[in-house]
């Protein structure tokens, strides 16, 4: 790799969510195939986030990729610093500017509404990480899905951030107040992170409930024994490929063939035990 090649800005505020590694892992190792250099830049504040894009100025970074939306006007500010700047979120943003590059949840909260009717579940739920103008995609095409079977969305619970305790938080908060018989059956988080926390809340709420929980994302932790989560698997070296192409030559696929996935069936879709392979896994005394 040449030591004057360009640097490109890599951003993000969550390098503890297991979805942002994998994401900067996949951008980076096809950076290195490119032959380009990264800038890793970790912020947690606008302060922080001022004062690394002026220090990356001096590095004559001018392409940035966000693998998280920080701030409302992130991408004006960092135009005012960065000459010529190119960007791309490989994540949801709150400017409507931004070139966006994630995949489309509809067809997967279809899949996972039909996966979960499969399984006799009644009353269904969705969980949000925060409460947003525009619905997530996961959470309408699971809610056409339940539609098409005659049944409805019963609940909708907003964690108030993508942190499995603030979900734990959350689900444990509804378990309580809820009766036995009024509780849903099945649960879909917007992502696994999420699932991970409302598993653990309906796992230590005990009292007989159960609640089968899905995700999105398909994190490593996810095939785990102790969760063997249910999950939408993303195609992130797609996703990488079309960001680094639209941020580096300006090319759009607009074929939508990048935001492909695959449900990835394990156990916690059941939300109780089940005979048969299920006896074998870690998970089956949790359920």
């Amino acid at each position: 790799m040449a030591a004057n090649s360009p640097l490109i800005g890599i951003v993000s505020d969550e390098f503890h969510n297991p979805n942002t590694i994998k994401l900067l892992n996949e951008v980076t190792r096809q950076l290195i195939q490119r032959g380009l250099n990264a800038l890793l830049i970790n912020v947690n504040s606008r302060e922080q986030y001022q004062t690394a894009l002026r220090n990356a100025a001096q590095h004559s970074v001018n392409r940035l990729i966000f693998l998280t939306s920080l701030f409302d006007d992130e991408l004006s500010f960092a135009a005012e610093i960065l000459p010529q700047l190119a960007t791309v979120h490989l994540g949801h943003s709150a400017n409507s500017d931004a070139n966006v590059v994630i995949a489309d949840g509809y067809d997967a909260g279809e899949e996972m509404g039909l996966l979960l009717l499969s399984q006799g579940h009644q009353r269904f739920g969705f969980m949000h990480a925060q409460e947003n103008a525009v619905p997530a995609r996961q959470m309408l095409g699971f809610a056409a899905s339940l539609q098409a079977e005659q049944k409805a969305l019963n609940l909708q619970l907003v964690a108030g951030g993508n942190d499995r305790e603030l979900a734990y938080q959350v689900m444990m908060a509804y378990l309580k107040k809820t009766r036995a018989a009024e509780r849903i059956n099945a649960l879909f988080c917007e992502s696994d992170v999420l699932a991970f926390g409302a598993l653990q809340a309906v796992r230590d709420f005990g009292q007989g409930a159960h609640v089968a929980v899905v995700g999105f994302d398909d994190v490593d932790e996810a095939r785990a024994s102790t969760w063997h989560l249910t999950s939408w698997a993303q195609r992130r070296d797609l996703l990488v490929t079309e960001a680094l192409n639209r941020l580096l030559e300006n090319r759009v696929d607009h074929s939508d063939t990048w935001q492909q996935g695959e449900l990835q069936v394990r156990h916690s879709h059941h939300g109780k035990y089940v005979p048969g392979e299920m006896s074998q896994c870690g998970c089956a005394i949790r359920h």
